[in-house]
């Protein structure tokens, strides 16, 4: 890149930056004047900031899988083991942040861990930018663009000494963006808890955790297209930075609400005394049963459509697919009116939600079809529209368990409990992920078969038979340990 170029598209992104800081302000001085005139409306403008710090979240986990095809995997050599092991890292480290993030959030309050957490995140996701530079200097390669080092034959020396280095290089900045990310959830789950009541959260959680969605359907338009255009590396630059432009206009925004109510202002429980509640243990075990789907279908659809269907991120129907797929999981947000049906009828916000989520553990067994699908019409948008449905039913039981957190545990714990329980959804990320890079290595090499499938295309069946099942097991397992209310 000659440094005129470079400094054009630095220059770009500094007034796109810009635009984006001014107009956070515009909309943080209408709402500090919303909240002097309405404070009854105010708590969904700070949703508002939980749905756009989330939406961020999932833009910047999203822009390694959608570069990695045809991008990272050629300029790196890497396999599906590595990429496998990437995320595999950044899974368990985000599992382990969880066991202190909450903690740390709750001890010095939704403001300011909030800004540390996103921060941290955002840091993150803009060192990956510098993997390629860093690989370049410590194996003396040369520019690993060059056609030379493109077409490096797979297994020789170089190539694995590029994939090597490249790939702890990855890991590092990976690591860094997981620790900041552990806290966006128990934080945003915090502040819930404090500006809304037990019968509005599962709600008020649906419309942030939309962000989810929202972050997931941008992202395949957005990155491919800053990465052809500008290199996979600005595109890391120029969404991590985003989270700077939320940063000020939390900053200016947030303030504790004043009318908290006095049943919330509950001590924080010690990990110790976490670990020996029931109900904790039944959150726990239910997340790692069924967190892993979700992750895995964010990382891996991109590879999917690439591996079954020779569909790249950058090409126009692969970004058509995967915005179709996360258009579909915003049917989510309706899934956090569910348990007012219930509530209505008579039952308590906690009964609701258990119940709102039984029918979407059952709604992914569909998934059991997706692969199928995919082979008989030939085409990837049966799988896709599937993947869709289970993953709107996923975001759907993520608002109702965080809201279970918030009916049997005080707003000054729910940040700590969020965390525990998201530390072993991570495990379950770290757990599927491994497993699939794996899996599909493996099966690609022996041409396994598994119920009429061969090859890669048995383990993507095998992993959509897990996803398909693992909502259901978890809910069991959730109904057998938590205890019942006291009438």
């Amino acid at each position: 890149m000659n440094v005129r170029g470079f400094l054009i598209r630095w220059r770009v992104m500094v007034i796109i930056y810009l635009y984006f800081f001014v107009l956070s302000l515009l909309c943080c001085t209408f709402a500090k004047y919303n909240m002097k005139t309405k404070t009854t409306n105010y708590r969904w403008v700070i949703c508002g900031m939980l749905f756009f710090a989330t939406t961020i979240n999932y833009m910047d986990r999203q822009v390694l899988s959608l570069t990695y095809p045809g991008m990272i995997e050629n300029e790196f050599h890497w396999d599906e083991a590595m990429y496998g092991t990437i995320t595999g890292v950044f899974s368990i480290v985000y599992a382990a942040a969880m066991l202190f993030a909450g903690k740390f959030i709750d001890m010095v309050g939704s403001k300011k861990g909030y800004l540390w957490a996103i921060g941290i995140w955002s840091t993150g996701a803009c060192l990956h930018a510098v993997c390629g530079i860093g690989t370049e200097l410590l194996t003396g390669c040369g520019d690993l663009k060059s056609p030379e080092m493109l077409q490096l034959a797979a297994g020789s020396k170089m190539a694995l000494a590029i994939g090597t280095v490249s790939v702890w290089m990855f890991v590092g900045a990976r690591c860094i963006l997981a620790i900041g990310e552990a806290g966006n959830f128990p934080a945003a789950i915090k502040v819930t808890a404090e500006y809304f009541e037990p019968k509005d959260r599962a709600f008020a959680t649906a419309v942030f955790n939309s962000g989810c969605s929202i972050g997931a359907l941008i992202a395949p338009f957005a990155i491919p297209l800053l990465a052809k255009f500008y290199g996979w590396e600005m595109a890391f630059i120029i969404i991590g930075g985003l989270g700077y432009i939320w940063m000020g206009a939390w900053v200016f925004i947030y303030s504790p609400n004043p009318h908290i109510n006095d049943n919330h202002k509950d001590v924080s429980v010690s990990y110790g005394k976490v670990f020996r509640m029931r109900e904790a243990w039944a959150l726990f075990l239910c997340r790692l049963v069924s967190d892993g789907g979700w992750w895995f279908f964010l990382f891996w659809t991109p590879m999917y459509l690439s591996t079954e269907f020779g569909i790249k991120p950058t090409d126009t129907e692969g970004m058509v697919l995967i915005f179709v797929l996360y258009l579909i999981t915003m049917l989510s947000i309706f899934g956090g009116r569910v348990p007012n049906i219930f509530i209505r009828k008579g039952r308590s916000p906690f009964q609701s939600h258990i119940m709102s989520m039984f029918i979407f553990a059952c709604i992914p067994l569909l998934g059991l079809l997706a692969q199928p699908a995919g082979q008989f019409f030939h085409s990837p948008w049966a799988p896709i529209v599937l993947i869709g449905v289970l993953g709107a039913s996923h975001q759907s039981w993520s608002a109702n368990m965080f809201s279970v957190v918030s009916d049997k545990f005080s707003s000054a714990s729910t940040a700590t409990v969020t965390s525990l329980s998201g530390a072993f959804g991570g495990v379950s990320n770290f757990l599927l992920n491994i497993i699939a890079g794996y899996l599909f290595t493996y099966a690609g090499k022996t041409d396994m078969v598994f119920m009429g499938f061969t090859g890669k295309s048995a383990g993507y069946m095998i992993m959509f038979c897990w996803c398909a099942l693992a909502y259901l097991i978890g809910w069991t397992l959730l109904k057998l340990l938590m205890k019942k209310e006291e009438k």
